[in-house]
């Protein structure tokens, strides 16, 4: 697959940088300062220094020292996101560091629900400037179909747009910003921390508009996870570009807002410095820009699944490439149930006014999560022990806060983002525990004690060969081992009878784009292991993989494929593969604990909406056999019976 050549710093791949990563951070002008003075409110000086100097200064702490200069720096294999980090930090062995991945990436996931509303609900509100009375829900909502509609077809053709896009409308958020300043340097002095302070001290409600403020850095941790995209210096030489657009912008937004002061705020701060001929371009563009965000959100949420469906947190669903562009993906039962709740969202708000007030409780959950996950890396690392310290309480005491100010949000909507995390993080915690439960009571034996039956078995003609080649896929993690129900199936369910057996085996991996694979052969030309170490971004396509594996090992002459009937073997006929899949179902024959049994009636259910195994797998559903096994964890340990004549 293409796409590492983006990490190499070049005038083209600053542009599609600029495209695929500053989508959400980069609207925010669309909302943050409006939410923060309030609609209808009396606009007061203190209040838009106070707010414009807490934007610059969360944009240079959490965004810029946080993310782009620390953060970014915790790259897995040039990969980055909180799976991504958690896959860096696991090796520390400390299980409980999970749940902040857990908790972390659902918060990011159900973000996702309100951003592609707020971001394209801002803009076309701006055409309430010139027509009042339009009513922009229906277009919101078709914009919002049209999005999730083409994400079937890959976005590679459209991304190609982003950069441009993303260029042109950083550039209107200089100019509108610049002319605004030249008018009024006054609301230069905001870059002095000394306003930030005195509004969070003196305001009334000072230390409540901290969640308008985080408005302005909801997209720092969608920057971390595109890290895999463009690289680590595209993203700090474009911020340089988009942090200084982004300032400008707002100060220029203050400035107006200061020669508005003891006015009520009636307008979209926004759209108001805008001249009324460009009002229709500026609009058109912060429409192009808005429907971008969306697009980085959605390709991230897809990235984010397929990371929990590698990392066993999320059912195997299904998994398209659209294109050959690496790590672009689609996910559709991921897609209709983003642009269901997306369009429910639109529903239920109606305004984009109405979504700032519950925009941002669940992202801040996910920064604190990171912010854990980054101080064990850096422990991990070996950073200075005072360094790591200073971070830790830095930006606990900086996040926290921010959780605080936003936990106002819950009742006015923002309840809706957290009860989709807890969703998410339910389906994640009962599918790790039940597959983790499952796999604790899997019986494992030494396949050597069984090498001498299973050659005997292949050559044992009274029996009708089952297949040329009997593929059985293994979770056994030990070369030597194999479980015993796969042993069962061989000998006992039918007895298999083939020319070769073969077990595959694949593991995945903590870093993002392994393709190993390792062939043990127990006897020439009979018995053979085949086990893959795949990365968490590889998309485990077995059946093109075994294939290419076979291949090789007839091309290095390891193995004999051809079939073993005399007349396909005399022509150079290839023997038939069939893999056969043991699907585990639990046995009726089970005294579980109360949760445990919860747990695993919570994931049979979840395994009802996942993908069957030989898909999940790759695997061509014609030569595959799937044998029921019963799963007995916890048998009864006393069952009288008495006999009666």
């Amino acid at each position: 697959m293409s796409g590492s050549h983006h990490h190499k710093v070049s005038a083209a791949a600053l542009l599609v940088t600029l495209g695929i990563i500053y989508g959400d951070i980069g609207t925010s002008p669309l909302y943050v300062l409006k939410a923060i003075v309030g609609e209808g409110n009396i606009i007061e000086t203190d209040t838009v220094l106070g707010g414009l100097s807490c934007i610059f200064w969360t944009l240079t702490l959490q965004t810029t020292i946080k993310y782009v200069i620390l953060t970014l720096r915790a790259d897995n294999k040039g990969e980055g996101g909180i799976f991504a980090l958690y896959a860096l930090v696991k090796k520390a062995k400390i299980k409980w560091l999970m749940f902040p991945a857990i908790i972390g990436g659902s918060a990011l996931l159900a973000d996702g629900f309100i951003t592609p509303p707020i971001s394209i609900a801002s803009a076309i509100e701006g055409l309430r400037v010139t027509h009042p009375h339009i009513q922009t829900i229906p277009i919101v909502i078709g914009i919002l179909i049209a999005l999730f509609t083409l994400q079937q077809f890959g976005t590679k053709f459209i991304g190609k747009f982003f950069g441009p896009v993303m260029f042109i409308w950083f550039s209107m958020l200089i100019i509108l910003g610049s002319t605004q300043i030249a008018g009024n340097f006054e609301v230069l002095s905001a870059l002095n921390p000394y306003y930030a302070y005195h509004l969070l001290s003196s305001h009334p409600e000072g230390f409540l508009v901290l969640g308008a403020v985080f408005l302005c850095t909801t997209g720092a941790e969608a920057l971390y996870s595109d890290l895999g995209h463009c690289g680590r210096q595209n993203i700090r030489i474009t911020w340089i570009f988009v942090k200084t657009a982004l300032v400008i912008n707002y100060f220029g937004q203050g400035a107006w807002l200061i020669t508005h002061q003891g006015e009520p705020l009636n307008a979209n701060p926004f759209y108001a410095i805008m001249s009324e001929h460009f009002m229709p371009t500026g609009i058109a563009i912060a429409t192009a820009a808005a429907i971008v965000a969306s697009q980085a959100l959605i390709s991230g949420s897809f990235t984010l699944i397929n990371e929990a469906i590698r990392l066993n947190f999320w059912p195997k669903v299904r998994v398209k490439y659209p294109t050959d562009l690496r790590g672009q993906l689609y996910i559709p039962s991921m897609n209709w149930f983003m642009l269901a709740g997306c369009i429910g969202v639109m529903l239920y708000f109606k305004e984009s006014s109405e979504m700032e007030a519950a925009y941002g409780l669940a992202i801040v959950l996910t920064m604190l999560m990171t912010t854990t996950l980054l101080t064990y890396y850096m422990v991990l690392k070996n950073y200075n022990g005072m360094f790591i310290t200073l971070c830790l309480l830095v930006y606990l005491a900086i996040e926290i806060s921010f959780l605080v100010a936003n936990l106002q949000k819950f009742m006015h909507g923002g309840w809706i983002t957290l009860l989709l995390a807890c969703i998410l993080i339910s389906v994640m915690l009962v599918w790790y525990y039940g597959k983790k439960i499952r796999a604790r009571y899997v019986e494992f034996v030494r396949i050597s004690d069984y090498l001498s039956i299973i050659e005997d078995l292949s050559h044992d003609e009274s029996i009708p060969k089952y297949a040329t080649h009997l593929v059985y896929l293994t979770n056994s993690p030990h070369p030597k081992e194999i479980e015993s129900k796969t042993i069962y199936s061989i000998l006992n369910t039918q007895p298999k009878r083939a020319d070769i057996y073969w077990f595959v085996h694949i593991e995945v991996v903590d870093e993002p784009y392994t393709t190993d694979y390792k062939v043990s052969e127990f006897i020439h030309d009979d018995v053979i292991r085949i086990d893959f170490k795949l990365g968490f971004r590889v998309a485990p396509r077995i059946n093109l993989m075994f294939r290419k594996v076979v291949e090789e090992m007839v091309k290095n002459k390891e193995v004999d494929i051809t079939s073993r009937y005399k007349s396909l073997s005399k022509n150079n006929v290839i023997g038939d593969f069939r893999f056969i899949l043991s699907e585990k179902i639990l046995s009726y024959e089970n005294d579980l604990p109360f949760h445990e049994r919860v747990i695993l009636n919570a994931y049979d259910i979840l395994k009802k909406f996942s993908q069957s195994e030989d898909k999940a797998f790759g695997l061509d559903s014609g030569s595959v056999t799937v044998e029921q096994v019963p799963l007995v964890i916890s048998p009864v340990k006393t069952l009288q019976m008495n006999r009666i004549e």
